[in-house]
């Protein structure tokens, strides 16, 4: 393994790269310094608010943007729209047609980095720019070392040097598709071009435009279970690192549960090899890789917040039931390796999921575990996405929600995501008012039959939630899903609901003592404006069944806001 220094731009001595690196910042404090001796400072974003940054409220994590919490109500291009700016010229409007507010879109390193060495940002930047003209927020998706487990991404210089840059290997000592993480001469120069990107970010992105960043994407092994080189059998055989060792102790009684069960049932060692740690087996072939895949990334995120500490996520490509490691892209940051992911890659912020199964419900919860916050980059484009957006902020927390392939999207998507996210948007500074604090709920079908009642506990009472099957389709030809269903609310003060969504008759049922019969004191349908309730319609009468339901029409999505009372 060659780790000798590359050639190029990364030749300059350690000390005096330091010294040119900080002398345009030095520069910029002097002048600021100049400035704020005659009472004059420029107005621009980065003197004025601080950067995007992760805080917490209650049991949530916000992100902030602007010095406020903000939502991403976003969509995901598709691989290959950002690397062309013409391709991307006529999509920016059909984005903000969209309703959205931040686009989620891959940043090429073969593209900054042609060349060992030598950054061409043009392309960055006219995403950037596009963006502001468009008022959108960018979430880069950092395509490097890995994605969708393979190096399809890294530069020709890097492809074509396997001495240089090894791959991972199988049994039979063939090179894959896929970057070793067990080499420093890799690591190191995935590092260096991330950080220069974080460095050009920095000073070229005054109004903080880019408010997240993706490090990889998709990381895992496949079709085999580990990497099998030399290098990577020495480790395996060995001792398990005293880092990893000490978080799971440190952890013993939170570590999440299926991951607990593996270390458990190998009888809770706190020393020796992998497989005298976790067992023999295939998952123990995974436990090894994740951690290698994590204290890589780790490095990679490090540089980067030195040069622009921005929040950083990795997301994970999500397992088929009954698929064994090697068979999916096993390693990766999923819900049974999070713990191993936390303990090598603390840099990380938080850990997300690439939902393209019907059961979206179920791997959100599996996410929403031990703290991690819920953001998804990913999800498969569909109408379904406008009520799953409703659910995953209701329910979750969530800072985002983002569809992938988002400007391939056609009717009857397009049209039904875009009234979901004009709801969200309505709701955004009720959402961020109330999040952590067990004050909202999402509402969605699940199981087989995508039609049985919901219950839902808030505020001291029972919500209980049918769900609606949409009327015939409007137009020939296009069918909306019978799934298309859901919704969240928020308490918003005492007998008092905010509820936006689709598809939904709910009762509602006393938790406390007092009179047993709750009723709808009032109802109104309407929108908020600036922050501001603005009512439309009373629906007190037929639209409520007289008072002893709300009713949400299917295929349309509503805001309404209703008071109870009580009486026997």
């Amino acid at each position: 393994m060659n780790e000798s220094a590359p050639q190029g731009h990364y030749s300059v001595p350690a000390r005096q790269r330091n010294v040119l690196r900080l002398t345009p910042r030095i520069t910029a404090l002097v002048a600021a310094c100049a400035l704020m001796a005659t009472g004059v400072m420029p107005a621009t974003g980065r003197q004025q608010t601080p950067p995007p940054h992760l805080r917490k409220q209650g049991t949530a994590t916000q992100l902030v943007v602007g010095g406020k919490p903000f939502l991403v109500l976003g969509g995901e291009l598709g691989n290959s729209s950002s690397s062309s700016i013409e391709y991307m010229r006529p999509i920016w409007p059909k984005l903000v047609a969209l309703n959205l507010n931040t686009v989620v879109i891959p940043v090429y390193w073969e593209q900054i980095e042609p060349t060992e060495g030598r950054f061409d940002f043009g392309l960055v930047d006219e995403m950037i720019r596009e963006a502001r003209q468009h008022k959108l927020r960018l979430v880069p998706l950092w395509f490097a070392s890995w994605k969708n487990s393979m190096s399809c991404y890294a530069p020709a210089w890097v492809k074509t040097n396997q001495q240089r840059f090894p791959r991972a290997e199988d049994k039979a000592g063939r090179g894959m598709e896929i970057l070793s993480s067990f080499s420093k001469e890799n690591v190191d120069a995935d590092a260096r071009a991330f950080a220069a990107l974080m460095r050009h970010l920095h000073e070229f992105d005054d109004d903080h435009t880019v408010i997240m960043v993706q490090v990889e994407n998709e990381i895992g092994m496949i079709p085999d279970s580990r990497d099998r080189s030399a290098g990577a059998n020495k480790l395996f055989s060995g001792p398990v690192p005293t880092e990893l060792m000490s978080y799971l102790e440190r952890h013993r009684d939170t570590l999440i549960p299926e991951f607990r069960v593996v270390w458990t049932d190998a009888g809770l060692k706190t020393r020796g090899s992998w497989e005298e740690i976790f067992g023999p087996g295939l998952q123990t072939d995974e436990i090894f890789m994740a951690w290698h895949f994590a204290r890589y990334v780790n490095r990679v995120a490090e540089l980067g917040k030195a040069e622009y500490k921005l929040p950083m996520f990795v997301n994970a490509a999500l397992t088929r039931p009954g698929a064994l490691p090697g068979q999916y892209p096993s390693a990766g940051p999923l819900p049974h390796l999070m713990d191993v992911w936390r303990a090598g890659a603390p840099q990380i912020d938080f850990l997300s999921p690439d939902i393209y199964f019907p059961n979206l419900a179920d791997w959100v919860r599996k996410y929403h575990r031990s703290g991690n916050p819920v953001f998804i980059p990913e999800v498969g484009l569909g109408p379904v996405n406008a009520v799953q957006a409703l659910y995953t902020f209701g329910q979750h927390d969530a800072i985002g929600f983002s569809p992938f392939s988002i400007e391939s999207a056609v009717e009857p998507t397009s049209s039904l995501l875009a009234a979901s996210y004009d709801v969200l948007a309505q709701l955004t500074p009720l959402i961020l008012e109330h999040q952590g604090k067990g004050e909202m709920a999402g509402m969605l079908p699940e199981g087989a039959e995508q039609r049985a009642p919901q219950r839902v506990l808030l505020g001291g009472y029972i919500l209980d939630v049918s769900y609606e099957r949409p009327p015939p389709p409007s137009v020939p030809g296009v069918q909306t899903p019978e799934a298309l269903a859901g919704g969240l609310v928020i308490a918003t003060g005492p007998d008092e609901f905010v509820i936006g969504g689709t598809g939904m008759v709910i009762t509602f049922a006393a938790t406390t003592p007092g009179d047993p019969i709750v009723g709808i004191l009032s109802a109104y349908e309407g929108r908020y404006v600036n922050g501001q309730w603005s009512p439309g319609r009373l629906l007190n009468g037929d639209q409520t069944n007289q008072g002893r339901h709300l009713r949400f029409v299917p295929g349309r999505f509503d805001i309404q806001r209703v008071k109870l009372y009580r009486y026997r």
